[in-house]
């Protein structure tokens, strides 16, 4: 498991102390709690064996959902943003991500992809709700064409 990278000074998150204690989940292909801030954790596509994002950001509080990647300048290669839910909009972005839509989580802890949004542009507002969709996993533009995602693959995050 690789280990935890601290948020850059020039990429801004919640303030420390401002997330709920970081746990390490108790069942067995359970996903870490979260703390809003890097966690030890990646997101692995297990049907194309790649790595998708080898150090992800979770947000789970209202504040770490609602700001999401909003007023940072970029989201670094290897780097991702899990937001349990189904909305993600792109007001006030100052960069393209792209999107995967992950449904509910099977008993070995993966999840399908319902969702593919590539090359999301700023400020164009709301991205349309993906049926099936659970959570979503903000990547840096250009992941899903690097990484041969598919509708259907099989990605873990832990």
């Amino acid at each position: 498991m690789p280990a935890a990278v601290p948020v850059p000074a020039a990429v801004p998150g919640p303030a420390a102390g401002s997330e709920p204690a970081a746990g390490s989940g108790s069942a067995a292909g359970s996903e870490p709690a979260a703390t809003g801030r890097l966690v030890p954790i990646s997101a692995r596509n297990l049907t194309r064996g790649t790595v998708l994002a080898a150090d992800v950001e979770i947000a789970t509080s209202f504040w770490s959902r609602f700001m999401g990647l909003m007023g940072r300048n970029a989201l670094l290669p290897g780097h991702g943003l899990w937001l349990p839910g189904n909305g993600i909009h792109m007001f006030f972005m100052r960069f393209a991500i792209d999107a995967v839509f992950l449904g509910k989580r099977a008993a070995d802890g993966s999840r399908p992809i319902v969702g593919l949004s590539a090359g999301l542009p700023p400020w164009t507002g709301f991205v349309p709700l993906v049926r099936g969709a659970e959570g979503v996993l903000e990547l840096p533009a250009g992941s899903i064409r690097s990484s041969g995602c598919e509708l259907g693959d099989r990605v873990s995050l832990g």
